[in-house]
């Protein structure tokens, strides 16, 4: 993806947020040379990949294939100085715009709809060789469970959520004509190294053509700072 798309698409993200009073960390405004000077105390936001973070799965068609998130907090699920069991994100939807089938082996999340247009969420389980199952796929809806038969769409609209269980596999979108939406996730440590399975290859991070200066960096894109011995 191109810079100057990024920063594009960043903008929108930030004014729609705005226009829906969600407030984010102080950091999140930061310059990337204000993230040069921040020393190893900023480690957590680096080595947890918190922050903005926006990818096109590799389509080269970010509005038809993409996702604009934030990650406000997460464990990590390797280093010990870093305990928590816990993520929350925000994502930003545009109308039509997927983000592809996968799951998760591991996590176990939350999708809430906060405010915005409605989120359509298709659903499969994965069978014993990771391809879509046709049995019956069974979820929470607002702590009430719901049978569907695979291949179900569960449409979501603002103040509603589903609970995915790993190995679940869904893509979700937002519904044309009506608006952007504001998706909450509150799960497990989220993990986009190890723990995402997609049902066909995708780029989970875009490779960055520098055609201007960042507006922000991205959450893989923090310099270490000063660092201290071992740290």
């Amino acid at each position: 993806m191109r810079r100057s798309e990024i920063n594009r698409h960043l903008r929108e993200a930030i004014e729609f947020l705005a226009a829906n009073r969600f407030a984010l960390p102080a950091w999140a405004d930061w310059s990337p040379a204000e993230w040069e000077r921040l020393g190893p105390e900023g480690d957590e936001i680096r080595d947890c990949r918190l922050g903005w973070d926006i990818t096109d799965f590799g389509s080269g068609d970010f509005e038809k294939c993409g996702l604009i998130l934030f990650t406000i907090r997460n464990g990590h699920p390797t280093d010990s100085r870093y305990p928590k069991t816990y993520c929350e994100k925000v994502m930003v939807v545009g109308e039509g715009q997927m983000t592809p089938m996968h799951f998760h082996w591991q996590k176990r999340e939350d999708i809430i709809v906060r405010a915005g247009g409605d989120l359509a969420v298709q659903l499969y389980n994965a069978g014993p060789d990771e391809r879509l199952s046709d049995d019956d796929v069974t979820v929470s809806l607002d702590g009430i469970v719901k049978t569907v038969p695979a291949g179900t769409t569960i449409r979501l609209s603002p103040g509603e959520s589903i609970t995915l269980s790993p190995r679940q596999y869904h893509k979700f979108w937002g519904e044309p004509g009506r608006g952007r939406v504001l998706v909450g996730e509150v799960s497990a440590v989220n993990d986009d190294e190890r723990d995402n399975r997609f049902l066909e290859p995708v780029g989970r991070f875009p490779e960055v053509e520098e055609d201007e200066p960042p507006l922000r960096l991205l959450c893989f894109e923090y310099p270490r700072g000063r660092r201290t011995t071992g740290g």
